[in-house]
């Protein structure tokens, strides 16, 4: 079996979430090996990738990966797709992981698939699903030149261990002077609760038009507290000022695949559909009978929110006791 080159998705040192889906993602394919940029790499690293397959971790600790976004961590993986010759390039489908794949791409001269929900591997190709226009269509689809390079979306593959002990191995790359032409000055830690990240998630609540008011949304974060979920909000409550546009779910927000989607006063606006609909399970409730959300729900409520929200917070709560 050959090699799939895994680009990290790291935080301060700290493994993704994300990036334990694309190691599980890469042993169908071949043998997955992760390719860590930029400095942070230790031994709780180590013991993350280990523990999901990856028994080779490349590693370029340069501060230049952190420094300079996007272009350098491209020339990285292109010299290493040179060197290697693997038989797939997977990223974590965020807007750095698909301007990397781009990149990539051009300068590899191989085809690219983005936003992939699936990927597998048939007659010595590699065949990715996806979810288009819109969601209102799954598609398969195969890069027919050069290396499969490949965007998987969060939470769409189901992380599965195989424990191994990785082996470090440090690379180095000559980065040219356009990929540094951009440069981080500065940096601001944003302030975070105790929730999940909403990209990372695997259980999302979120309101729309009908939660009525931001104060509406307390009810909206009563359950997801108690099922230690994110909270996502339709473009509806974000431009009317109850949520904050960060939180919004949809094709101009944020793209979720969690394993539970909880949506609640939520019409379901093609555009909202298009950012959650590949989730696992999908819970709606609504007051409209005629929504088209219902058509994507799993098990669906006809009710008004502010009377079922609370009454299933109540009772995962005492379950939890």
């Amino acid at each position: 079996m050959g090699e799939v080159l895994v680009l990290v998705e790291q935080a301060d040192g700290v493994v993704k979430k994300v990036t334990t889906e694309l190691l599980t993602a890469a042993r169908s394919l071949g043998e997955p090996i992760a390719v860590w940029a930029g400095p942070g790499y230790g031994d709780d690293a180590a013991a993350v990738l280990g523990q999901f397959g990856a028994a080779t971790v490349l590693v370029a600790d340069g501060a230049v990966f952190a420094d300079h976004p996007v272009a350098p961590k491209a020339e990285l993986l292109a010299s290493l797709v040179a060197g290697r010759s693997p038989v797939a390039v997977l990223i974590a489908s965020g807007p750095e992981g698909k301007e990397i794949a781009g990149r990539l791409a051009v300068a590899t001269g191989s085809g690219v698939l983005t936003d992939a929900v699936g990927i597998e591997s048939a007659d010595g190709s590699v065949t990715a699903t996806q979810s288009v226009f819109g969601g209102s269509t799954v598609v398969h689809s195969t890069v027919t030149t050069g290396t499969p390079i490949v965007t998987v979306r969060s939470n769409s593959i189901a992380p599965d261990p195989a424990p191994v002990t990785a082996a470090r191995e440090d690379v180095a790359v000559d980065v040219s002077a356009a990929a540094t032409a951009a440069t981080v000055t500065g940096r601001t830690v944003a302030t975070r609760g105790g929730r999940p990240d909403l990209t990372e998630a695997s259980i999302v609540v979120s309101g729309g038009r009908g939660v009525g008011s931001a104060e509406g949304f307390a009810v909206i974060e009563a359950l997801a507290d108690a099922l230690g979920a994110a909270v996502g909000a339709s473009r509806a409550a974000t431009d009317a000022g109850w949520y904050p546009h960060q939180f919004q779910v949809g094709q101009t927000g944020k793209t979720v695949s969690p394993q539970l989607y909880v949506a609640a006063g939520i019409s379901g606006a093609i555009q909202h559909r298009a950012g959650m609909q590949t989730s696992k399970t999908i819970v709606v409730v609504n007051k409209d009978p005629e929504a088209p959300i219902f058509e994507l729900a799993d098990y669906a409520v006809v009710g008004d929110l502010f009377a079922v929200v609370p009454q299933l917070t109540t009772e995962v709560t005492a379950r939890k006791a």
